[in-house]
C-alpha cells in the first residue's frame, strides 16, 4: 500500500476510534448498570468546577466545560488517576461543550451534571419558592438537558443540591423539589432520545437526612411510575477525617440507613481535609463489602485546588498545572481496588420496591409531610410539549489531538512526560489501573495559581478532519460506502 495510503486509513481510524461513544449507563434497582453488558457501573468520580462557583459569570463565554484544551488536560490526569465520572456544578448551556464532552466520552468518563446555577433566577430560592419556581427558570434547567442530552457519557442530572439544609427549608421546599424532578423527567421523556436520571444532592444533615431520602424516593399514591420520584440520591458527607475507621466516621449509620434503598445512593462529595495531607483511607471502606451491597460509590471534592484547600491539581494561569500530595496518596488508594469486583452483580438490587409516600416514612416532626405537588407554573407544559426555543443541542466530535501540550508537574516537582489520553473502546469505562503519576525530571511551573485561561480547543478535532478532506477533495481516494 502507497505511504499516503497508509497515513489516510491511519488518520481515518484515529477520527473514527475518538468518535466512539462509550456505553449508556442505566438505574436497575438499586443499582447503575452498564446498558449492554449489565455489569454493574460503581462512581469513583470527582468534583470538576475550575474557579468554583464564585468562577461562573454569566456572559463569559466560559464555564468548565468550555475550553477543550484544559479539558484535555484535566482528561488526561483524571485517566490516570482511574476517574470514572466527573460531578459539574454550574454551566452555561449556552456555550459549546462538544469537544469537552467528547474528551470525556473518548477516555470512558462519564458526567453527571446540576441544573442549577448560583446567578439570580437559575436555582429554587428556599426563602421565596412561588416566585422562583417559574418558567423562566425552567427553561434554564430545560436547556441544560438540551446541551447535553445526546451525550452518550451524560450520566444525570441534579435536579437540586443541598438545598434543604438550613432550619425551616426542610418545611416547605420538598414539594418543590419533587416538583422539579418530575418536570425535569417529563422534558427529558419529551425531548430526548433516552432516559436519563434524575437525582437529588443532599447536605449531611443527619436532623433532615433520613427524612430528605424517604420523602424524594417513595412513590405517592403507589404508582411506579410517579416521575415526581427521584431516580437516584447523592449524599455530600464529610464525616471520614484523617485516619479514622468505618464506625468512628459513622459509615456504618450510613449503610444502615439506606440498607433498603430501591434507588442508587453515593457520595456526591466527600473528602474531609480537616487533616492534611488527606490519605483517602476511606476509600477502602466505601468500595469494600460493608458498603457496595448498598452504595454506588462517590465523587471526590474536588480536582482543582481552590482557596478551601480541597483540590487535587493546582492549576496555572498559563495552562499548566501541578499535581498535589492529595492526587498521588488518593491515586494509591485508586489501585488497591478490585475493579472486577466492583462491577459484579448486585442480586438484591432490583428485587425491592419503593414504598407508598405517606407521613409515617417521616421522622421528624417538622419535615414536610404533605405530597401535594405545586402545579407545572405557567407557560411550563408548553415547554415541555414544544421542547424551548433555540435549544444548543450538544453533540459529539471527533478528538483527533490527545498529547497535552502545556507542562504538568508532579508533586515532587519534575516534569510529566508523554502525558496524554488514551480512547478507549466504546464498551469501557475507565477505571484505576496501577499508574504512578510522578515528575520525572526537577523542573518547576512557571505560572500562577487559579483560574486557568488557557486558550480553547473548541476547535481541537478540526485539524485531522481538515487533513482528511484535504486528501479526499485531491481525489487521492473515492470512498463509496460509510
Amino acid at each position: 500500500m502507497p505511504s499516503f495510503q497508509k497515513h489516510f486509513f491511519s488518520l481515518l481510524a484515529l477520527a473514527i476510534a475518538t468518535v466512539s461513544a462509550v456505553q449508556n449507563i442505566k438505574v436497575q434497582g438499586s443499582d447503575y448498570v452498564n446498558n449492554v453488558t449489565s455489569d454493574r457501573f460503581q462512581i469513583i468520580g470527582i468534583a470538576y468546577q475550575p474557579g468554583g462557583s464564585a468562577g461562573f459569570k454569566a456572559g463569559s463565554g466560559i464555564d468548565p466545560l468550555s475550553n477543550g484544551t484544559l479539558c484535555l488536560r484535566d482528561a488526561a490526569l483524571m485517566q490516570r488517576l482511574g476517574i470514572n465520572t466527573i460531578r459539574v456544578y454550574n454551566l452555561d448551556p449556552s456555550l459549546d461543550h462538544d469537544m469537552c464532552a467528547s474528551i470525556f466520552n473518548a477516555v470512558g468518563i462519564y458526567m453527571l451534571l446540576d441544573v442549577n446555577s448560583p446567578l439570580p433566577n437559575e436555582s429554587l430560592n428556599p426563602g421565596d419558592l412561588t416566585s422562583s419556581y417559574n418558567s423562566a427558570y425552567l427553561n434554564r434547567i430545560f436547556a441544560v438537558v438540551e446541551a447535553f442530552k445526546n451525550f452518550p457519557n451524560t450520566l444525570g442530572f441534579f435536579s437540586g443540591n443541598e438545598v434543604i439544609q438550613f432550619p425551616g427549608s426542610q418545611t416547605n421546599v420538598p414539594p418543590y423539589l419533587r416538583a422539579v424532578t418530575r418536570d425535569l423527567k417529563n422534558y427529558i421523556a419529551k425531548n430526548s432520545p433516552r432516559n436519563i436520571p434524575v437525582g437529588y444532592s443532599a447536605a449531611d444533615v443527619r436532623d433532615f437526612l433520613g427524612d430528605t431520602f424517604a420523602y424524594l424516593s417513595c412513590h405517592i399514591d403507589g404508582s411506579t411510575s410517579d416521575v415526581s420520584r427521584i431516580d437516584f440520591f447523592g449524599l455530600n458527607s464529610y464525616s471520614w477525617c484523617g485516619d479514622v475507621d468505618f464506625q468512628r466516621a459513622g459509615y456504618d449509620v450510613l449503610v444502615q440507613m439506606f440498607a433498603n434503598t430501591t434507588i442508587p445512593v453515593f457520595f456526591s462529595e466527600y473528602g474531609c481535609n480537616e487533616v492534611e495531607p488527606r490519605i483517602w483511607t476511606e476509600v477502602l471502606a466505601l468500595y469494600g463489602p460493608n458498603m457496595t451491597t448498598v452504595m454506588s460509590g462517590g465523587i471526590v471534592y474536588e480536582y482543582v485546588q481552590e482557596k478551601n484547600n480541597f483540590g487535587l491539581v493546582d492549576v496555572h494561569d498559563d495552562g499548566t498545572a501541578t499535581i498535589l500530595i492529595d492526587y498521588d496518596n488518593l491515586q494509591k488508594q485508586y489501585n488497591k481496588l478490585d475493579i472486577e469486583q466492583l462491577q459484579s452483580g448486585n442480586s438484591s438490587a432490583a428485587t425491592l420496591m419503593s414504598p407508598r409516600c405517606s407521613s409515617d416514612l417521616i421522622a421528624e416532626s417538622d419535615f414536610s409531610k404533605t405530597f401535594r405537588i405545586p402545579s407545572i407554573p405557567s407557560g411550563g407544559q408548553d415547554l415541555i410539549d414544544n421542547g424551548i426555543d433555540n435549544p444548543n443541542i450538544g453533540k459529539l466530535v471527533p478528538v483527533t489531538e490527545t498529547a497535552v501540550k502545556a507542562n504538568v508537574y508532579g508533586s515532587n516537582g519534575g516534569l510529566i512526560k508523554d502525558l496524554a489520553i488514551k480512547a478507549l473502546p466504546e464498551d469501557q469505562s475507565n477505571a484505576p489501573n496501577g499508574q504512578d503519576t510522578t515528575g520525572s525530571t526537577s523542573a518547576s511551573p512557571s505560572g500562577t495559581s487559579s483560574g486557568a485561561e488557557a486558550s480553547s480547543t473548541s476547535g481541537a478535532g478540526t485539524t485531522g478532519i481538515n487533513l482528511l478532506l484535504s486528501i479526499i477533495a485531491l481525489g487521492v481516494f473515492s470512498i463509496s460506502h460509510a
